[in-house]
């Protein structure tokens, strides 16, 4: 009876243990993820983007990205509005993004040349974002719930996670890692991993600067060893909390640029 009563309550304690330690973690991940696309009650910059495929051939982009968090709360809705400026074949070209909490986000793509309005899918949400590295779903960033979190090793300066996806029919990868900034929360390399274990895709924090308070990455690259290649962006003219109204995030908008708020 006491083997049994003693066994009982080491399986409770580990229990309880493991649970703490998964709040824990998903915490850090909450962090993490507010830190990286949630500071301020909103946000606009310069992005210079260049991608450069396996052959080293370089071709450019320049757009200005505004954020509106829905509420100032952390992790939830949130809208975001890109308008490319430069080259002249993606000139005018704007993408929007309504990011929800529970909900597959909402986006579209803005296609001036055939005045075409196009939803992207969320089965398209991890492809291409206008011919870069990075994916559509890495403008906005990934939910945190979407995934299970495991913390896998702590140094001095770092957490470092591991995520699994809870729905794995809409990702192509088995499972991803974060390197997460412990002073300022900010994740500075994350490696996907297919099916067999093997990272295929790594993002990396070039620059980081604190930027109104906060702390900013102002250059990052995303590199994927299927095709080759890297792409590096760059951030300039980084603002918070400059009073965006939250009607220029709508469609109609699209067509139709804020002028005034993207100078």
């Amino acid at each position: 009876m006491f083997i049994r009563k003693l066994i009982t309550t080491t399986a409770v304690a580990a229990l309880s243990l493991s649970t703490a330690f998964a709040q824990d973690v998903q915490e850090i991940v909450n962090k993490a993820s507010a830190a990286a696309y949630y500071q301020g009650e909103d946000g606009r910059a310069k992005v210079h983007m260049s991608i450069k495929d396996s052959q080293g051939r370089e071709r450019t982009r320049d757009f200005v990205i505004l954020r509106k968090d829905i509420d100032n709360v952390d992790n939830g809705e949130q809208r975001f509005y890109v308008f490319f400026e430069r080259p002249a074949d993606v000139n005018k070209t704007s993408f929007l993004v309504w990011k929800h909490a529970e909900a597959d986000d909402d986006r579209w793509l803005y296609l001036p040349a055939l005045d075409l309005v196009k939803r992207i899918a969320p089965s398209d949400e991890r492809t291409s974002f206008v011919g870069s590295h990075f994916f559509y779903e890495d403008v906005s960033g990934r939910g945190p719930e979407e995934d299970n979190h495991v913390l896998e090793e702590e140094t001095d300066d770092y957490y470092v996670v591991r995520s699994t996806p809870k729905d794995s029919s809409g990702v192509e990868f088995s499972s991803y890692k974060n390197w997460i900034h412990k002073a300022t929360f900010i994740p500075v390399k994350t490696e996907y991993y297919d099916e067999n274990g093997e990272a295929y895709r790594t993002y990396t924090a070039l620059g980081v600067e604190t930027i109104d308070g906060n702390p900013t990455v102002v250059k990052s690259s995303m590199a994927d060893t299927r095709i080759g290649g890297v792409t590096e962006m760059v951030y300039s003219e980084v603002a918070y909390d400059t009073g965006l109204p939250e009607d220029i995030f709508s469609e109609r908008y699209l067509r139709n640029p804020p002028r005034r708020e993207l100078r």
